[in-house]
């Protein structure tokens, strides 16, 4: 190799700071040693990213400045870049081809092409071996393009190559003869589709600094080979398919400071000489199958700065001597099978920021100098069979921000002292065995819940009433403090907690009545059952509009039942039973799934839009009657009249007095069937699903003359949409399966799948199914009418767009998120929609957003692998299914952040994201305000700019490629709920990658 290099290092994003590295010089270095230097000054704090881009240009002495002579050699370069077809509009010149776009030249000759993020399509052409007649082409950049097919074998004709990036393409095969290119110091292939072994070749390209081939399909093993690549500084194989053990020879690899060969099928133990590779500074083995103990040697590798062995089956012990990887920033053993204790030489590693020993089977107390990782921000011991009590000294520990105990054996008191974590945003402490009160020092944690997670100390034995001091606990969202032996009454501090979403303090020993200050906070959850609660139910509870859930069983409550239950239009579930309530059943809304009101003292007629539950829903109130299954029918007018008559002379009076009785009731029965007339032909929707469907089928059919197309409004995937006027003057949307289609089975499968979703959910943000017919000859749902269409319809068209202003995009993106939410974290079991697009956003007449199409819905079943086929529409399906096939919420979130910046662009992003993936240094000079919808001006109010830059943050935390490093719906629905413009500068002067790099949503594999 020349001894002379010029070595650009673009902006290297590390997970805790950035470092500027550029245009550094090496007088008389081999490449391997100048990229030795660059990798230990990179890396020497944080871990080492995915891949770095470098550009390495060869000077050497023998180059002089083209002359005359030379014309025939330049004519050469110019007709070898023409035949490639990258330079289309280039054909007919023969001269300056060093103007053309992509290309460097040095003294009239190409030493670097640069195509990278240019839309290029198609397969590599064989002619790109023409490419050889270009002597000094050092550098080859065709990433982030949408170039197909296999490589040609041609490419091995380009020997001279020292950087080849192919990355972020959609190729397929690669040529035995890429093993030709032995000059290559950097080879990127990574994010394309190949597939097969990795040819046997590569290990001839033993000047390799730098070998990248992640998140592709590449299966078999890796080469045994691969330890001839000696001078390897970073090696990538994550994200594959490959299977069987790891090469001992890896171990020969000694100049490698990152190892990363997370998420494939590996199996085998790890080579116990792993130890070598003692330049290591970043090693990842996580997502595999890997087997057998952590091997001593590892404590060896003292440069490591990130060690990640998670998700394996590893077992055996932690070993003893891992406290002597000082430099430790980062440590992930966690689902794993390991045992014993924790090594107390863990608390050598002052460096640490994360440590996960989660999910494990540990055994001992947690080390009472844990108090020493001063620099912890993310802490996880759960999941493991830990005892003892939790030390004092984890008050020192001031820079946590998630602290994960739950489900131990750890008992004793709460320390006092951690009221000091005052940076704590996660705390769980829950099932474990602890006792004592909850202290007071918990409300100087004023962090808590600011990522969206509940406080969770449920299922431990603690006493002793709920501190008020609980209320500074502003940013609160879930408090679940049930299964414990609290007593006292409920606190009316609780109602100052704004932001509260769930209340869990069931299985308790509380008193009291119900504080009226709970029934205005926001509640989705409401349980307190259990307990001894009293008093009446308070009628305010009807304020808590958005629940879905309450459980007040098992209490000592009394009255009546308030019948502004009826009002919660979203209550799914409801359970009353086990109390000492009277009076009669009031009407509960259509929504209501889950309905226990058994053991009470209730009276009278269960009403009979309540017939469809269970006997078991009414079963313990003695003086109930009406249609249901075991209880008696309600008396007769006529047997009434029967009694009256036959009563004695004697009790004239009280004959007078029933007399009297009956005349008001039937005067309250004709006011009450005035205002709630039994159904009719031209009566409510819902006949659909209380009857056999006939009489609304046949307003259907009239209303649409038989589905005439002229009624029709669109068409989908399985199906038309017509518009429909009924008879009650209500305007309604109908999706009526076609024929054909009905006898298929997929999308039968599709159509039932969106009536079991949205016959279950309910939420202002989902569209509606008012009813559906599910006849042999004819099937269609019915659904609430969306004046507006879709979202794509109205980004697509100009007059709709501008009527989308800026004030109405930020609240269509909220609104999603929060019905996202809704789907993924108050549904049990999780759905997650699968689909999410413009194309599945409909606009009713107020320009407000609602998610429909839930025909590729699925729930998550957390006992399941939820292994999944790819669906969803091209363009908005999260990466990670396309080498996973397994559905999570993050799927979801990922979509989410396509159609958020599709919002903000008023197009689909793709080019943009292709772009940002781009090494182009352009790149970097991206401002917000050119990427937004042109249609609209930009907005002058500092509230709206502020909005639009939040909402850019999230949305490129959204797209992150690691699935666990993009926040949960949830997250993103609780920062809506408070939008505070993480930077105050005008658009113009904020740039994308800024905005892509914010350390905003930055907690990586902390989101639970």
């Amino acid at each position: 190799m020349p001894k002379d290099f010029e070595i650009n290092i673009y902006p290297i994003k590390l997970n805790l700071f950035y470092i500027y590295i550029n245009k550094l010089k090496f007088e008389n270095w081999t490449a391997a040693s100048a990229l030795n230097f660059i990798a230990m000054k990179s890396y020497s704090y944080a871990c080492i990213p995915t891949f770095f881009l470098l550009s390495v240009i060869v000077i050497t002495s023998a180059i002089t400045r083209a002359t005359n002579d030379d014309s025939q050699w330049l004519a050469a370069e110019a007709k070898a870049l023409r035949e490639t077809g990258w330079w289309s509009n280039y054909r007919k010149r023969v001269g300056n081809h060093c103007l053309w776009p992509g290309i460097r030249c040095y003294a009239g000759s190409v030493v670097e092409i640069d195509l990278s993020g240019l839309g290029l399509k198609g397969g590599i052409t064989p002619q790109i071996g023409a490419l050889s007649k270009l002597k000094l082409l050092k550098y080859l950049d065709l990433s982030s393009n949408r170039l197909t097919g296999e490589l040609p074998s041609s490419l091995g004709n380009l020997t001279q190559l020292a950087v080849l990036d192919l990355s972020y393409n959609y190729l397929q095969s690669i040529p035995e003869d890429i093993g030709r290119l032995t000059n290559l110091v950097a080879l990127n292939l990574s994010s394309n589709r190949f597939i097969g072994a990795i040819p046997s070749s590569v290990s001839n390209l033993t000047n390799l600094a730098s070998l990248f081939l992640q998140s592709n399909q590449l299966d078999g093993s890796i080469p045994e080979d691969i330890g001839r690549l000696t001078n390897l500084i970073a090696l990538n194989l994550s994200s594959n398919r490959f299977i069987g053990a790891i090469p001992s020879s890896v171990s020969n690899l000694t100049n490698l400071a990152s190892l990363f060969l997370q998420s494939n099928q590996l199996d085998g133990s790890i080579p116990e000489d792993i130890g070598r590779l003692t330049n290591l500074v970043a090693f990842d083995l996580s997502y595999n199958r890997l087997v057998g103990p952590i091997p001593s040697s590892v404590s060896n590798l003292t440069n490591l700065a990130s060690l990640f062995l998670q998700s394996n089956q590893l077992d055996g012990s932690i070993p003893e001597d891992i406290g002597r990887l000082t430099n430790l920033v980062a440590l992930n053993l966690s689902s794993n099978y390991l045992v014993g204790p924790i090594p107390s030489s863990v608390t050598n590693l002052t460096n640490l920021a994360s440590l996960f020993l989660q999910s494990n089977q540990l055994d001992g107390s947690i080390p009472e100098d844990i108090g020493r990782l001063t620099n912890l921000v993310a802490f996880d011991l759960s999941y493991n069979r830990l005892v003892g009590p939790i030390p004092s000294s984890v008050g020192n520990l001031t820079n946590l921000a998630s602290l994960f105990l739950q489900s131990n054996q750890l008992n004793g008191s709460i320390p006092e002292d951690i009221g000091r974590l005052t940076n704590l945003v996660e705390l769980d402490l829950s099932s474990n065995r602890l006792s004592g009160h909850i202290p007071s020092s918990l409300g100087q944690l004023t962090n808590l819940g600011s990522l969206s997670n509940c406080l969770s100390m449920n299922l431990n034995l603690l006493e002793g009433p709920i501190p008020n001091e609980i209320e500074s606990l502003k940013a609160l969202e879930c408090l679940d403090l049930s299964d414990n032996k609290l007593s006292g009454s409920i606190p009316n501090q609780i109602g100052n907690l704004s932001n509260l979403t769930v209340l869990i303090l069931a299985n308790n020993n509380l008193s009291g009545r119900i504080p009226l200050q709970i029934c205005y906070l926001s509640l989705h959850q409401l349980d307190l059952s259990h307990n001894f609660i009293g008093g009446d139910i308070p009628s305010q509870l009807f304020n808590l509009s958005y629940s879905t859930d309450i459980d007040l069983s098992h209490n000592l409550l009394q009255g009546v039942i308030p019948s502004q239950f009826g009002d919660l239009t979203d209550l799914s579930s409801l359970d009353l039973s086990w109390n000492n309530l009277t009076g009669t059943i009031p009407e509960f809304p259509f929504s209501v799934r889950n309905l226990n009101l058994s053991f009470n003292s209730l009276m009278g007629q269960i009403p009979n839009g309540l017939s469809y539950f269970p006997p078991e829903t009414f079963t313990g109130n003695k003086d109930l009657c009406g249609s249901t299954q075991g209880f008696p029918p309600c008396p007769s007018t006529k047997h009434n009249l029967v009694v009256i008559i036959l009563v004695p002379t004697l009790l004239f009076l009280i004959s007078y007095f029933a007399l009297l009785v009956f005349i008001l009731r039937r005067q309250y029965r004709a006011k009450a069937l005035k205002h709630d007339p039994s159904p009719t032909k031209n009566g409510d929707l819902f006949c659909i699903w209380n009857f056999d469907g006939k009489i609304a089928f046949e307003d259907i059919i009239r209303a649409t003359e038989d589905f005439d197309i002229k009624y029709c409004i669109g068409t989908g995937g399985y199906g038309s949409v017509y518009r429909a006027v009924l008879p009650t003057g209500k305007v309604v949307a109908l999706k009526k399966l076609h024929r054909l289609e009905a006898e298929q089975p997929a999308y039968d499968t599709s159509f039932r799948n969106e009536i079991k979703f949205l016959t279950e959910i309910r939420h202002k943000n989902i569209v509606k199914l008012h009813g559906f017919c599910l006849h042999n000859r004819c099937m269609f749902l019915i659904y609430e009418y969306m004046e507006k269409g879709s979202l794509f319809y109205a980004l697509s068209i100009d007059e709709e767009a501008v009527e989308l202003d800026w004030t109405k995009r930020v609240k269509i993106v909220k609104g999603v998120a929060h019905a996202l939410s809704y789907m993924h974290h108050y549904c049990n079991p999780p759905i997650v929609h699968r689909d999410i697009s413009s194309n599945n956003i409909l606009l009713n007449s107020e320009l407000e957003p609602f998610i429909a199409d839930f025909g590729t819905a699925k729930l998550l079943d957390p006992d399941s692998s939820n292994r999944t086929v790819i669906v969803g529409t091209y363009g908005y399906i999260a990466p990670e299914l396309a080498y996973l096939l397994v559905v999570t919420e993050k799927c979801d979130v990922y979509s989410f952040g396509v159609l958020t910046l599709e919002i903000l662009m008023g197009k689909h992003p793709g080019e943009l994201l292709s772009t940002l993936s781009s090494s182009s240094s352009r790149v970097q000079n991206f401002m917000l305000n050119e990427i937004l919808d042109p249609r609209l001006s930009t907005p002058r109010s500092q509230k709206t700019a502020g909005d639009i830059v939040f909402i850019a943050v999230i949305a490129f935390a959204c797209l992150r490629p690691r699935p666990k490093a993009r926040p949960t719906m949830k997250l993103v629905s609780q920062e809506f709920l408070h939008i505070k413009s993480p930077i105050a500068m005008p658009l113009h002067e904020i740039s994308v990658i800024e905005l892509k790099n914010h350390e905003m949503f930055m907690s990586d594999e902390n989101h639970k």
